[in-house]
C-alpha cells in the first residue's frame, strides 16, 4: 500500500513527457490520445492540458465529460490511471495559465487564438500499478 499517494503518484507524473487522455465517443466507445504532459497540476486531482478547440477530443468532452488520464513510467513498468471528468475552458485566464513561449507553433494567433483551449481534468479516483500489483485509491 502506498504511504503517500500524492507524493508517489505526483513524482511519477512529473517525470513523464506524455500523458494519455481517454474520452468517450458518440457510440460509447473509449478513445485514447497521447498528449503532451499537463502544463499545470494541482496535487493529483486537477490537471491542465492544452489542445485545439477544433479537435475531435474537445467535441467528445463537450458531449460527455467522462475521462481518464494515464501516465506510465516505462523504465520501471509502473503507471497510474486517474478517472474523472474534463471541462473545456476558453477563458483568457485559463489560456494564460498554461501558455508557454513557443506555443505559437501550434496556435499562430497567440494566447487568444480561437483554436486554442484548455482541458481541465479533475480526478475522482485512481489505480496505481507497481511491482506487479495494482491498488485503487480515492482522491479527496
Amino acid at each position: 500500500m502506498m504511504r503517500d499517494p500524492v507524493s508517489t503518484i505526483g513524482n511519477l507524473i512529473d517525470k513523464q513527457s506524455t500523458a494519455y487522455l481517454g474520452s468517450v465517443d458518440g457510440e460509447g466507445f473509449p478513445n485514447v490520445k497521447a498528449m503532451l504532459a499537463p502544463r499545470v497540476r494541482e496535487g493529483i486531482k486537477t490537471f491542465y492540458l492544452t489542445t485545439n478547440t477544433s479537435s475531435r477530443r474537445v467535441a467528445q468532452f463537450r458531449e460527455n465529460p467522462r475521462a481518464c488520464l494515464y501516465f506510465c513510467d516505462r523504465r520501471f513498468f509502473r503507471g497510474v490511471m486517474l478517472k474523472g471528468s474534463v471541462e473545456v475552458l476558453e477563458d483568457s485566464a485559463a489560456k494564460a495559465l498554461i501558455w508557454r513561449e513557443g506555443d505559437t507553433m501550434y496556435y499562430p494567433e497567440g494566447v487568444n487564438d480561437p483554436d486554442y483551449c484548455v482541458l481541465r481534468f479533475t480526478a475522482s479516483a485512481g489505480r496505481y500499478y507497481s511491482n506487479f500489483k495494482s491498488e485503487d485509491f480515492a482522491i479527496g
